[in-house]
């Protein structure tokens, strides 16, 4: 049975109207941290590969293995094509003296074969996204190792109209879920399971919270989840759009004839589509039950997936899933109540 959906002003089924970001870690999205080296002109572009060899000797540049050393002078008719970095200025026997003598021993280096140093500013840590190489790259040249799927995600295009249309119902079932919710009382919040490998909605949930404290909408989705597979806590029974849609696997017979479930640990593989960000308790349920995805409307003061914490991408937990949000953000957004939104901004 798939869930009935409310068709919601200017929700029509339109890819163009709304974009789904990635929300990174905080290292993918921070800006460029920059420090200070002292660089060189090459005065003899012959010399290049001895110079090399002798600077990574005596300043080997630990921890900047992502930058390089040798850059071709930008500026044209310059009487010098090449600089080097000689060494950062934190390493320099004295950063107040710039000069060749002060920064090479006469017998470790051939100081002949560079001109007067000067500071430059080159990226503390290799770039992890596209945006901070092409920043770093401004200030000296750096490698690369491009995830092609974080690029194209942070272009907003990495969605097919196809997959946005299916992510666009997934999400109204989410908003229908969340307005019933409304109607009895509840927070303005739906949530919606969804098993991407058949298309196929797994639980409905919506913010149970005159039950019981703890029953967030993302809680209640994964209950209905553990229900699908034969457990959860429970009843939600008087709550018309809280249900469960589908069985997540099939079963199979044991030896002695007892149904064995083939599913793995709860949410496992599974997307999940809430309308508004999940707090701290709700993003570590997530993080025990293996969710795949998460997607989320809107963004929220006390969200832990993107607005306060970062939880999906701490590493010190053992488990990480991705999140993007912004699927339907007018229409989860307007979900919010006046108080609510006003916390928010």
């Amino acid at each position: 049975m798939e869930p009935q959906t409310k068709r919601w002003k200017g929700s029509v089924c339109d890819a163009d109207s709304w974009v789904a970001y990635p929300v990174l870690s905080d290292r993918q999205s921070q800006d460029v941290e920059l420090i200070e080296a002292f660089a060189a002109p090459i005065v003899n572009k012959k010399e290049t590969s001895r110079l090399l060899r002798e600077l990574n000797g005596f300043y080997p540049l630990s921890g900047l293995q992502h930058v390089k050393r040798v850059r071709a002078v930008r500026e044209k008719g310059s009487p010098h094509p090449l600089e080097v970095l000689v060494c950062l200025v934190s390493d320099a026997p004295d950063p107040k003296v710039a000069s060749i003598e002060s920064l090479l021993p006469s017998d470790g280096v051939g100081r002949d074969g560079l001109g007067e140093p000067f500071v430059v500013k080159v990226p503390a840590r290799a770039p992890l996204t596209r945006p901070q190489f092409e920043l770093a790259s401004k200030h000296w040249p750096t490698s690369f190792h491009e995830d092609k799927q974080v690029t194209v995600a942070l272009r907003g295009e990495l969605f097919s109209p196809l997959q946005k249309a299916r992510m666009h119902t997934y999400m109204t079932a989410a908003l229908t879920a969340a307005k019933a919710g409304v109607e009895l009382g509840m927070e303005a919040v739906g949530a919606v399971a969804v098993d991407p490998a058949t298309e196929r909605i797994v639980a409905v949930g919506h913010d149970c919270r005159g039950d019981h404290p703890l029953h967030h909408a993302v809680m209640v989705c994964i209950d209905l989840v553990a229900r699908s597979q034969g457990g959860g806590c429970s009843p939600f029974d008087r709550y018309p759009a809280c249900q469960v849609t589908s069985p997540t696997s099939d079963t199979v017979q044991s030896a002695t004839g007892v149904a064995v479930s083939s599913q793995p640990y709860i949410c496992t593989g599974l997307d999940l589509y809430v309308t508004r960000e999940p707090c701290v308790m709700c993003a570590m349920a997530l993080v025990h039950s293996r969710i795949g995805r998460v997607f989320y409307g809107t963004s929220s003061a006390d969200g832990a997936i993107g607005t306060k914490y970062k939880i999906h991408s701490r590493k010190d937990l053992n488990h990480h899933f991705e999140v993007y949000k912004g699927v339907l953000g007018k229409q989860c957004e307007d979900l919010k109540q006046p108080v609510q939104r006003e916390r928010d901004n």
